[in-house]
């Protein structure tokens, strides 16, 4: 018998295949490594056996957590192992670039060797070109299944099938099945769209007034600022597929000829013409990452300023000196090399036009304006959607008392969550009181509406006039008179579109928020 010191220490490596190839199972590669470790006189202790959780691709190493704990204790001194057993070379790898690069850094740097169980290769110059030969056909047929796929998904996309995680209002009740909606989600949905549509709320007030209802999104979680955007600008809500919008190495959006967009074969939660009505807004009040709301701005213009070349919005910007902030605005478009025309205005030059503008409908005693009515449908849909809500808390209740009697949960627990579920049903019926009291105003004629509609003005020029006001409180103030102000560089002159709502249940703007 061989003398114990020709034993060697080695490592296991296992990951099973994500792209549909005949793959061994985890347990069986194990199986397999360990006996030809045995075989060859090879030990595979317990700690050095790396094996990567299933849906693991071998393309990228950094995307393997256990290849790259295998790495790092390849790299530990004294040298921890001999060898790297595998399966196959494709496990350890199906990136020739990277496949080279961790073997050449393993065998000539720390004298460790990758060991392909089921590919024997021989030793040395010629031993050395086959392994590269056997890496090269794993990679090419890496490469021509991602093709296949590919094809595949743009088929389906072309013919409107849906390939993506169901978003809120959506779900798939089997495996391929087509999307359908889940009726209670819908609603908020609905509501999200109305909300930002035709009540102009912002996407930063919008996400407060979810969470104050105490409405979640698809995963249970309070609503953010980036679920919002995203569910405004999924084409899936208005019955479309869109395909191939952004590299999925990247998360860079490609250019829209490499988009498919056609009809879906799933149903529609909102109307085409409701979704583009979004988008058209959305993508004339983009702001850049990191950029704050309009709700925590610091000047009470900011939001409202558009450009009357492109529409888009004129992004402030502040210099601070000794003598104080200087603000000053220029069309986002602009700044971003999508408009040729310069809007650039001081603060100082557009607060004069504007509070000029306010001054001139006061004194003419006139003005033009548009009326949002408030619709009744929609209030009873959130009252609905809220009834709903309470009552499945009596479900959570009787769920929660359940998990103490069986023990699950400590009396400790069970008060808790019985706090927690009265805490919500608080909340629930606050707003349910709200919108139950929030009853329509009476219809008015077109002269007390104008004389309400001067009011309104005449009490916002006062706060915009006053030093007892913060910018946020302006900025709310004016936006709740004012729909969007364009501003015409050429001429200096300012358009200013005003709008009363038939049945306001805004707070008075005189009073501070």
């Amino acid at each position: 018998m061989t003398s114990t010191t020709a034993l060697k220490v080695g490592a296991a490596y296992i990951r099973v295949s994500t792209d549909g190839q005949m793959d061994l199972s985890p347990e069986s590669q194990l199986e397999s490594i360990v006996q030809y470790a045995k075989s060859s006189r090879i030990v595979i202790p317990k700690e050095y056996i790396f094996m990567e959780s299933e849906g693991r691709s071998g393309k990228k190493a950094d995307n393997r957590p256990e290849f790259q704990r295998m790495i790092a204790t390849a790299k530990t001194t004294p040298k921890p192992f001999d060898c790297i057993l595998v399966w196959k070379f494709s496990r350890f790898a199906r990136n020739q670039d990277e496949s080279t690069f961790y073997k050449g850094m393993l065998r000539k740097k720390l004298g460790i060797d990758v060991i392909s169980i089921s590919e024997p290769v021989l030793d040395g110059m010629y031993g050395r070109l086959i392994e590269m030969i056997i890496e090269w056909q794993d990679e090419f047929y890496s490469y021509n299944l991602a093709q296949d796929v590919t094809r595949g998904m743009k088929t389906k996309a072309q013919n409107g099938g849906y390939q993506c995680r169901p978003p809120l209002g959506y779900r798939i009740p089997y495996h391929n099945a087509t999307p359908e909606i889940v009726p209670g989600e819908a609603e908020i949905v609905r509501m999200i769209f109305d909300r930002y549509v035709n009540h102009k709320m912002s996407i930063f007030a919008l996400t407060r007034y979810l969470n104050s209802l105490g409405l979640k999104t698809s995963q249970g979680k309070p609503f953010e600022k980036r679920s919002l955007e995203y569910i405004l600008q999924n084409p899936a809500y208005a019955g479309i597929v869109r395909w191939n919008r952004t590299c999925n190495e990247t998360n860079e959006i490609r250019d829209r000829s490499e988009w498919i967009v056609t009809k879906g074969t799933h149903p529609a939660i909102i109307s085409e013409e409701l979704y583009n009505q979004a988008m058209l807004r959305f993508e004339s009040e983009y702001r850049p990452k990191n950029a704050k709301p309009a709700e925590v701005t610091k000047h009470w213009l900011s939001g409202m300023l558009k450009c009357s070349a492109c529409g888009r919005t004129l992004s402030s910007c502040v210099r601070h000196t000794k003598s104080g902030d200087h603000y000053s605005f220029q069309c986002y478009g602009y700044l971003k090399g999508k408009c040729r025309a310069s809007h650039y205005v001081t603060e100082k030059d557009i607060a004069a036009a504007v509070l000029n503008a306010l001054q001139e409908v006061l004194e003419a005693g006139t003005v033009d304006y548009e009326v949002k009515s408030v619709v009744k449908a929609e209030d009873s849909h959130e009252m609905e959607l809220l009834k709903n809500m309470v009552d499945r808390l009596e479900l959570k209740e009787k769920r929660a008392k359940a998990a103490y009697m069986d023990g699950i949960d400590s009396l400790e627990e069970y008060k808790q969550n019985k706090l927690l579920i009265q805490k919500e049903r608080e909340t629930l019926t606050e707003s349910l009181k709200q919108l139950e009291a929030a009853g329509p105003e009476e219809n008015a004629d077109s002269g007390s509406q104008e004389r309400q509609m001067l009011d309104h003005i005449r009490s916002v020029t006062d706060i915009l006039r006053s030093d007892r006001f913060s910018a946020l409180q302006k900025n709310v103030a004016l936006r709740s008179i004012v729909d969007r102000i364009v501003f015409h560089k050429d001429t200096m002159h300012i358009d200013v579109f005003y709008y009363l709502k038939e049945q306001s249940r805004e707070q008075d703007p005189r009073k501070p928020a």
